[in-house]
């Protein structure tokens, strides 16, 4: 089953995902934020068709406590946050979710 890319956030950061082909997208303005990321973030989390869902590493400030801990535990579907993260949160994000680190040299089978 093939699963789809959800992307959370405001219009001006979601908007670039759209152009880039993903279709769904859960537009919440930053003035409504306090009120609405929570329940947006959540129809995503409970939909079975998102596999990936990608939100702005500033928009976690604005979820309550409950709403944060799931979208950090979730493993399907993962949550990307971009943003002031880095390389070092992409690893971990890739990580948790396919249970290696690619990126260990360790692991490195060319040697």
């Amino acid at each position: 089953m093939s699963r789809e890319i959800a992307v959370v956030g405001s219009p001006e950061f979601t908007t670039g995902f759209r152009l880039a082909g993903v279709r769904r997208c859960e537009n919440v303005p930053d003035d409504q934020k306090p009120d609405d990321l929570d329940g947006a973030v959540e129809r995503v989390l409970d939909d079975d068709s998102v596999g990936i869902v990608v939100m702005h590493d500033d928009d976690t400030d604005h979820l309550s406590r409950r709403v944060r801990e799931r979208v950090e535990t979730s493993i399907e579907p993962v949550v990307v946050t971009l943003g002031a993260t880095g390389a070092g949160g992409l690893r971990d994000q890739i990580k948790r979710a396919i249970g290696i680190d690619l990126m260990d040299e360790e692991n490195d089978t060319d040697t």
